[in-house]
């Protein structure tokens, strides 16, 4: 057994054809093919049960997969390691994150870590917990900025999380125009206010939603399913407020910002990542980074942003 044949049988695996595979890794499909039969030999089982356009797993090809995954993500791990021994002057680092972390933290850990370390490659996943979750399971990002919360995936003994900061849910609105004037409004308040609603894919939509519920309210809605860089934009043209987290608040001066009271809503960002696997030099390097952004992140908005402590209550 070798890692060019675990290679190979996980890409299979994943397209579900041999054609496709063989041009994803730029090898003749006969070669690919005995590639796979060497293994299936080697190990006494069959890996794939063969159809005309169908290619499926076998319950010894279930099995193997994960294993597979895993080693050539050591593998990986292995290599880059050693490229970064000459003092992180190459490598790569893996980063999942929220969207909504996308246009908040991560540009400011990933402008600290670029002036740090020009010469790693940074590759940047954005997806909802459950994808990243995901991600990290089968070793495809090092670590994941994720929302933590009583909601979140159980993540298993190997997956681990580290709260980071916690940050109030706030309510914005346009600078120019603002619909309020108090520094802080209530929900019932927020109820009779031109609502922009997020898409029913972010977490924070179903916490919004399901405060409107729990207080018998209704929001009165005059767009909805937009992304955040969207509902931001719409917020700053005076269309309507929004409930979004404070952290995506830095460096927008278009935007008023007013505590969510009654309830007061709250959200911890967290980092996670294997506690069975090593990680690179750039992995810890990018981690460091993550901590110290995110502690002056914090030290910038003491009033919203706060010292996570477990798990939130939304």
């Amino acid at each position: 057994m070798n890692l060019e044949q675990l290679k190979g049988f996980v890409t299979v695996a994943e397209l579900g054809h041999f054609t496709r595979a063989s041009e994803r890794l730029h090898l003749a499909q006969p070669s690919l093919s005995r590639q796979i039969s060497t293994l299936e030999q080697e190990l006494g089982a069959e890996l794939f049960h063969r159809a005309r356009g169908n290619i499926s797993l076998t319950a010894a090809g279930e099995t193997l997969l994960p294993r597979a995954r895993r080693m050539l993500a050591d593998a990986d791990a292995i290599r880059t390691e050693m490229a970064e021994l000459a003092g992180l002057q190459r490598g790569r680092v893996r980063l999942g994150a929220a969207p909504t972390l996308c246009i908040s933290l991560v540009p400011e850990v990933l402008r600290t870590f670029r002036v740090a370390h020009p010469g790693i490659e940074i590759q940047l996943v954005e997806g909802g917990t459950n994808l990243l979750i995901e991600q990290l399971a089968t070793g495809n990002v090092d670590m994941a900025l994720i929302t933590l919360s009583e909601r979140s995936p159980v993540m298993g003994p190997v997956l681990v999380t580290e709260p980071l900061i916690s940050e109030d849910l706030v309510v914005v609105s346009s600078a120019d125009v603002p619909p309020v004037a108090e520094r802080e409004v209530s929900l019932t308040d927020l109820a009779d206010l031109p609502f922009i609603a997020l898409a029913e894919s972010y977490d924070l939509r179903v916490v919004t939603d399901a405060a409107f519920r729990a207080a018998g309210l209704s929001p009165q809605v005059v767009v909805e399913g937009g992304e955040m860089d969207a509902v931001l934009r719409f917020a700053e043209r005076g269309i309507g407020v929004a409930v979004v987290p404070a952290t995506v608040l830095v460096d927008r001066p278009a935007l008023r910002a007013v505590r969510l009271i009654d309830p007061v809503l709250t959200r911890t960002i967290g980092i996670a990542h294997r506690s069975d696997v090593t990680p690179t030099v750039a992995a810890r390097a990018m981690r460091g980074v993550v901590l110290s952004t995110a502690a002056e992140l914090a030290a910038r908005a003491p009033e919203t942003l706060h010292p996570a402590v477990g798990v939130p209550t939304i």
